[in-house]
């Protein structure tokens, strides 16, 4: 039986008569985002006509979900808020803090040592509060959410930017920051600005070595890293409905490195066959009974043009597998034409290490078919030419290959099973290299490739494929390999042409496992104590931060002008850094320290005006704050892109930055700015970024004015005593607005908890 499956019967019973009520305001068919979105509305929100990509709208989601690192930083907040118990059913899930390093086993072992303390306070704040916690070692939040808590047609948001994975099963799931999670838990509305609707029409169906991946792979191609951004991702057409709940999980996952708010599929018999063989049909049977309300309507399949803002076809019997990289997600290569650009490109073609696995293929599917590959060298006398790795993404799927023999297969050849943790793909791996400053290549089956995303070393070229195409270059030993056309000499000197890879979407046998690692809270968790050690490196409770001033804000200093990509690694790394993910004061030295300085091209170098010297953008930033000096930061397009982690936020935050002026945002990271009380800023003439010196002040004009709507106006003093006033814009509606004036959306809600509680 699922989780939380009264919930799930009381949004399927409300869902027909809610998608009506919509259905008769807007006077047209609905597509299924628009019936799931209409179908969560805050119980205050007016039901109306909402303007794409303009109106914001307040929706109840049905759950929360939280990893390990951002759970930190949202609990400690959540504490702030004065709530006895979460509002909504919640989850913490500890996959983010092991570092690979040799072994499932060893690796498991250390972090359970290492990271006891933040582990013990997750654990008994859960415990307090009503929270289900997943245990290290249980697997990454997403795969452990479709496993167990997505159901379709249900809304839930997760401090995690990959959160849309949960759309394999029909549902809208989207990252947030972890004061969004906080409000949600505390029983507020949650806010967003009613998305616009991509439609992707998939026709035929994949065969050979095409997979899932393939597909978004191709998707990030077509819209690039920024062509989601405010929309949600429709897939529909005989194609969608032609592969698995997992596959279909695998495009949701990765549709965040378009800049999507969520990717979602509609309901169909591959997503009811993954909830009966994960111990769900009871769901699968209650969304049988109300199928027709968690797919579009008759008419949008028959005229997508007429309900979608944009709309994409893709004939998958045409498609062939994809290699995207290297530093970005969206430059797209088909594999025929990946040894050409190799060479073009002067991209090191010898191949270091593959990795599969992870929380976008991770799957039973995906182990089961790259396994097949390992399987079929093996007999035709072929061995791995690079390290090779594999990270399951539960404890299920890992108990499951490992009786179906396919662990086996991996280490035949050599290859390392990780821990069932995300480990190398957000930069949680010890690398094994002898010159980190030489170029190299690593190529994997995971959804980010920014540089040093993996291993922290911008000499490594990190290119993305299907777990298919990744385990097949790893027996090549490069990524100038194309398996469908290229042959491999094998130990007796014989040319080789791989067989196309077979795998089972489901495990014949079913799923299995011993301990799946979860761990129920407290029914009445009143008397359990949070404890925080004051003198913890690594925890340190919160204090609120200050309300806005009143005034203009002036006198403010340039603290960096970020050129080109900045990124919320960029802004706030993780890696080693992750350990002080709870820890506002210790995690604030990496401020900044990937962005590009314009004026110098160097990384982690800036002017101190106060002295006139160059130094660490952290240390710098203190300098000003000691002083009583605010900072601006000036950025580039799509700042913030990436991951969810409110940390890039609350970090200047906390430092005494006071404004972002970028040319534009990212969606998470923008929302992430506003609720911490930030200014976040958009040139109105994007080539006024270029106005911007090196030893410039700013005041920002019109905040005693502040209202939706009325750009407000930044004043530039030179150092050579001219000044320039140009004209930005904002995003801020009227409550994001109390939220700047309070110092953060945080400060609001405990002031009303404390008024209710008198």
């Amino acid at each position: 039986m699922a989780f939380d499956i009264e919930m799930i019967k009381k949004v399927y019973s409300e869902l027909p008569a809610k998608i009506a009520a919509a259905r008769k305001v807007l006077n047209r068919p609905l597509t299924l985002a628009e019936k799931i979105l209409f179908a969560h509305l805050s119980p205050e929100q007016a039901l109306e006509a909402f303007e794409r990509g303009k109106n914001y709208v307040n929706f109840a989601p049905d759950r929360v979900a939280m990893q390990d690192a951002t759970a930190q930083m949202a609990l400690l907040q959540f504490m702030q808020a004065g709530r006895p118990k979460v509002a909504v059913p919640s989850t913490v899930h500890c996959d983010h803090l092991i570092q690979a390093k040799v072994g499932a086993k060893e690796d498991l072992a250390t972090a359970l040592q290492v990271n006891k303390e933040v582990y013990d306070f997750l654990a008994s704040v859960s415990d307090k509060y009503g929270i289900g916690f997943w245990k290290p070692g249980a697997g990454i939040i997403h795969q452990v959410v479709l496993e167990n808590y997505a159901f379709p047609g249900g809304m839930m948001i997760g401090t995690d930017s990959h959160t849309p994975n949960a759309g394999g099963l029909g549902m809208i799931a989207i990252g947030v920051g972890g004061a969004d999670a906080c409000d949600v838990m505390a029983g507020l509305p949650w806010e967003l600005k009613w998305p616009k609707l991509i439609g992707i029409k998939l026709t035929g169906k994949m065969s050979g070595w095409t997979s899932a991946k393939d597909i978004i792979l191709w998707v990030a191609g077509q819209l690039t890293v920024k062509g989601g951004t405010g929309a949600i991702v429709e897939y529909f057409g005989e194609g969608a409905d032609s592969f698995s709940a997992t596959g279909k999980g695998t495009i949701c996952n990765m549709g965040a490195e378009i800049g999507a708010t969520c990717s979602l599929f509609a309901y169909d018999e591959k997503m009811a066959a993954y909830l009966k063989s994960t111990d769900r049909a009871d769901i699968a049977e209650l969304a049988n009974g109300i199928k027709e309300h968690l797919r579009p309507d008759a008419e949008v399949y028959e005229n997508p043009e007429k309900y979608y803002d944009q709309v994409l076809e893709l004939n998958l019997s045409e498609l062939e597998p994809y290699v995207n990289g290297p530093f970005t997600p969206d430059l797209a290569t088909p594999i025929s034409k990946m040894k050409e650009a190799v060479e073009k490109n002067g991209w090191p073609a010898k191949l270091e290490v593959a990795l599969i696995g992870s929380c976008t293929n991770s799957s039973y599917e995906d182990i089961s078919r790259s396994a097949s590959i390992v399987k079929d060298a093996v007999n035709k006398g072929l061995k791995t030419n690079s390290e090779f790795t594999i990270t399951p993404g539960s404890e299920q799927v890992r108990f499951t290959i490992e009786r179906d023999g396919f662990i086996n297969d991996f280490e035949s050849v050599g290859g390392v099973v990780l821990a069932n943790a995300c480990g190398p793909c957000i930069g949680q791996w010890a690398r094994h290299i002898d010159d980190p400053n030489r170029k190299n290549t690593i190529i994997t089956s995971f959804n980010r490739n920014f540089a040093k995303r993996n291993d922290g070393l911008a000499s490594t070229h990190a290119f993305v494929a299907s777990p298919e195409v990744v385990t097949a270059m790893a027996i090549a030993g490069t990524i100038a390999f194309n398996p469908i056309t290229d042959k491999l000499k094998n130990d007796k000197g014989e040319d080789i042409l791989l067989n196309e890879p077979r795998g089972y979407e489901l495990p014949p046998k079913g799923f299995a496992v011993d301990d799946p690692g979860f761990q129920a809270p407290a029914e009445d968790g009143s008397s359990v104590q949070v404890a925080v050690d004051p003198n913890s490196q690594r925890l340190q409770l919160l204090a609120p931060f200050k309300e806005w001033e009143g005034t203009d804000l002036k006198g403010l200093k340039l603290l960096i002008k970020a050129k080109g990509k900045c990124t919320t690694d960029h802004i706030s790394m993780a890696g080693p850094w992750l350990k002080f993910r709870g820890h506002l004061d210790n995690i604030s030295n990496n401020l900044l320290i990937g962005a590009i300085n314009f004026f110098n091209n160097q990384t982690d170098a800036v002017k101190n005006q106060l002295t006139g010297e160059y130094g660490s953008v952290p240390a710098t930033q203190r300098a000003y704050k000691a002083a009583g000096i605010g900072t601006v930061v000036v950025g580039d397009e799509n700042y913030g892109e990436g991951s969810s982690r409110e940390h890039a936020a609350m970090e200047p935050r906390f430092l005494g930055v006071r404004a972002i002026l970028v040319k534009s945002f990212a969606r998470i990271h923008e929302t992430n700015l506003k609720k911490q009380g930030m200014l976040g800023l958009t040139f109105a003439n994007k080539d006024d970024y270029d106005k911007i010196l090196e030893d410039d002040t700013f005041d920002i004009i019109g905040l005693t004015s502040f209202a939706p709507g009325v750009p407000l106006h930044v004043a530039i003093h030179h150092s050579n005593g001219t000044s320039e006033t140009i004209e930005v814009n904002h995003t801020y509606n009227e409550q994001q607005i109390e939220w700047f004036k309070a110092g953060a959306a945080l400060n609001i809600i405990r002031k009303k908890f404390n008024a209710s509680a008198v």
